[in-house]
């Protein structure tokens, strides 16, 4: 009865490989050691983010509008870079006074009003404005608003208040033009703010070819209020 089951056992052991009853092994696959160094870099790198196609492109035109107001929130001083924002006269100076009395009691430097960015600063009889869009860096907009108070307050003598401002007007143009240009940043450094403009800190004066360059500042902005 014993010498069957050991046939059988025998058979099956010469089946398995007859050598000392090892078990069969699969082979493994091969791997592919031609696949580029490039290629392995690009599958391990992660995939760069989807750009979000909802998000506002990047533009030059950070500034929508530029204004100084007394502290009645009566216009001393303003430019609008972007013409459809308030088209008409009115509309600007509504657009003021909503700010001014947004702002004027607020211990903050951001508001949000209309979907527009404002930053402000404020000095004895005077409130500094500048408008950027909703999605606009406030940093960028502080920054603005910096140079200009801080060029202003050079050409003042440190003495930022209405009557002063009143009387420095030329010089004023002259520091909003060489800050912005049609809404584009070009200058956040007041000194060199007032080195374009030539301002003679020593004199307390402008040159005459600054003078020149006021005279024709002042036409275009009577222009387009007539054109408004």
């Amino acid at each position: 009865m014993h010498h069957g089951r050991e046939r059988v056992s025998e058979e099956g052991a010469r089946r398995g490989g007859g050598g000392g009853g090892e078990e069969a092994r699969v082979p493994e696959p091969e791997v592919n050691s031609q696949l580029s160094t490039s290629t392995q870099r690009a599958a391990a790198a992660p995939s760069a983010p989807a750009m979000d196609s909802t998000s506002p492109e990047p533009s030059l035109y950070t500034v929508k509008a530029l204004f100084i107001l007394d502290n009645d929130g009566n216009r001393l001083l303003s430019k609008y870079y972007d013409l459809e924002l308030y088209p008409s006269m009115k509309e600007q100076k509504n657009f003021e006074k909503n700010v001014f009395n947004k702002t004027h009691k607020a211990d903050n430097e951001i508001a949000f009003l209309e979907g527009l960015t404002i930053v402000y600063k404020s000095s004895i009889d005077l409130f500094f404005f500048v408008v950027g869009s909703a999605q606009e860096n406030e940093l960028m907009l502080m920054s603005v608003l910096n140079c200009l108070f801080d060029s202003i307050s050079q050409i003042l003598r440190k003495n930022v208040e209405r009557r002063c401002l009143l009387d420095n007007m030329d010089g004023v143009f002259l520091v909003v033009d060489e800050i912005i240009d049609g809404g584009v940043i070009l200058e956040c450094d007041p000194q060199q703010v007032l080195q374009k403009v030539n301002y003679r800190a020593d004199e307390g004066s402008l040159s005459e070819q600054s003078v020149t360059q006021v005279l024709q500042s002042a036409k275009e902005q009577i222009k387009w209020s007539i054109l408004k």
